[in-house]
């Protein structure tokens, strides 16, 4: 049978410091291993200018610079080459300038018969009265789908790589959230109740009236995005988050995109294969006309305006 130990022998034995190191109380090591603070390394001055000078004696002795008649007919080759090449290079794209038609000629590459088509037939063909809008959602309605994606691509990325961890993101924007922006502010949250609202119509407006006049699904959305980041900086993102969340961007996004690629793609099946289509293009004028770009552009509009505030929120914050 064992001896019981004191207190005092107890602490002295290496069972009683191996307890304490695995608690984490007290390192057993501490105070017991000699420790030198490490030198910041110097290399001598004369080490440094022989390194030097052996490496110049080494370029010397295998090229031979000075007495190399080949490197020297080699550097002089490529002096006159690089002299021809620039000169050529120029001459080129002073001909290339020289032969470009001049200002407001009928045989410019501007005055081919793709933009007399948008002009003379627009109206007719996409029952839009503003005709860029009718280029832009109808004509080269595939090119913006591709620049749609473009802006929910860039923002999945810039979300990747800025996000901060969900463990400890709630903390961290609450902390943050007061510490960046004065939400307290009344001067400012008084001028956010009363331009938001206006502000969110008027977008809504541009949006809806793109086929009838300045405006449409960029522009409207660009307005609208405006007016979630005048809320969310008089606000915060407390407020904020209860009508418009990460869920509720990723899900409009989405729709939006499925939406658009779904509605075009009949488009370009049916003119594809020479398929009257049977989408009626309505009265030109009215707010129901010009066929599916108001749908085109309510979807554009809601992937700019997310798209817009995400960036925003992500690079204020890291997240929502």
């Amino acid at each position: 049978m064992s001896k019981k130990l004191s207190e005092e022998q107890y602490r002295k034995t290496r069972s009683f410091q191996l307890k304490q190191w695995l608690d984490g109380t007290k390192d057993p090591f501490l105070d017991t291993v000699e420790m030198k603070p490490q030198e910041e390394f110097r290399e001598d001055r004369t080490v440094i200018r022989e390194r030097s000078e052996e490496k110049k004696r080494l370029l010397e002795k295998v090229y031979d610079l000075e007495h190399n008649a080949e490197m020297r007919i080699f550097q002089r080759i490529y002096r006159i080459f690089s002299v021809i090449f620039c000169v050529s290079l120029v001459l080129m794209l002073l001909i290339a300038v020289s032969n470009l038609p001049t200002v407001g000629a009928f045989e410019r590459p501007v005055n081919n018969e793709v933009a007399k088509r948008y002009i003379e037939d627009g109206l007719d063909e996409t029952g839009a009265v503003n005709i860029v809008t009718g280029m832009i959602l109808d004509y080269r309605a595939f090119d913006t789908l591709g620049e749609s994606h473009v802006l929910f691509i860039a923002t999945c990325t810039v979300l990747i790589l800025l996000r901060i961890d969900k463990k400890n993101s709630k903390d961290y924007m609450e902390a943050n959230d007061r510490t960046h922006e004065p939400k307290n502010d009344i001067i400012l949250q008084t001028v956010a109740r009363i331009l938001v609202p206006p502000i969110f119509i008027f977008g809504i407006y541009v949006i809806l009236c793109g086929h009838l006049g300045p405006g449409g699904g960029f522009s409207g959305g660009a307005v609208i995005g405006a007016g979630l980041i005048l809320y969310l900086n008089a606000f915060g993102f407390a407020k904020t988050e209860r009508f418009f969340t990460e869920k509720i961007y990723k899900r409009m996004s989405f729709c939006a995109l499925a939406c658009y690629a779904l509605a075009k793609s009949y488009s370009f099946y049916t003119g594809a294969n020479h398929i009257e289509s049977i989408i009626p293009l309505g009265t030109p004028g009215a707010i129901l006309s010009s066929g599916l770009i108001l749908i085109l552009n309510i979807c554009v509009g809601v992937v700019v305006a997310g798209t817009m505030y995400t960036f925003y929120a992500i690079f204020r914050k890291g997240g929502y």
